[in-house]
């Protein structure tokens, strides 16, 4: 966890020094990047929090995200990821919101995508979304590496609007 919270305690003192607050909406990820965010002391001052979004119910109970506001919008995409960045950030009233969804491993999920496929997104004064495939089905190694690009997506939509 050392990696992740290294990158988080950068954000989370960019994210103090301007004032911002984040809320998260991972999925595949496990709950690692909020893990990472809240492991750096003096949290409370910009993490607004978040859940790990693993299912629809899920999705329909803590993000309030109804079958039909996804329409034309398939899960484990882009427009999925920023979907639920946007309702996070709306949701707890943060500047920031950042979503992650995807397959982990060791198989692909039910849409098709395989092992290792995920999609992160950033929500807030900026809007950015990328799609990541480590193209390996391990689980753990999958769930670390989506972390990390949430981590450095968040970074670069921080230091590069």
């Amino acid at each position: 966890m050392s990696e992740l919270t290294r990158m988080a305690a950068s954000l989370g003192a960019l994210l103090k020094e301007r004032k911002e607050t984040i809320a998260v909406a991972e999925s595949s990820a496990g709950g690692l990047i909020s893990a990472a965010l809240l492991a750096v002391p003096g949290a409370s001052a910009y993490f607004l929090g978040g859940g790990v979004i693993y299912t629809q119910a899920a999705r329909r109970a803590l993000l309030q995200l109804r079958d039909a506001s996804l329409t034309g919008i398939r899960p484990s995409t882009e427009a999925y990821a920023l979907l639920k960045a946007q309702t996070i950030r709306e949701r707890l009233s943060a500047t920031w919101g950042l979503a992650e969804t995807g397959a982990s491993g060791p198989t692909g999920n039910r849409y098709g995508d395989a092992p290792g496929h995920a999609c992160i997104a950033v929500a807030g004064p900026v809007e950015r979304s990328i799609t990541l495939q480590t193209r390996h089905g391990d689980r753990e190694k999958n769930m670390w590496a989506f972390a990390r690009a949430a981590l450095e997506l968040l970074e670069t939509s921080l230091r590069k609007p």
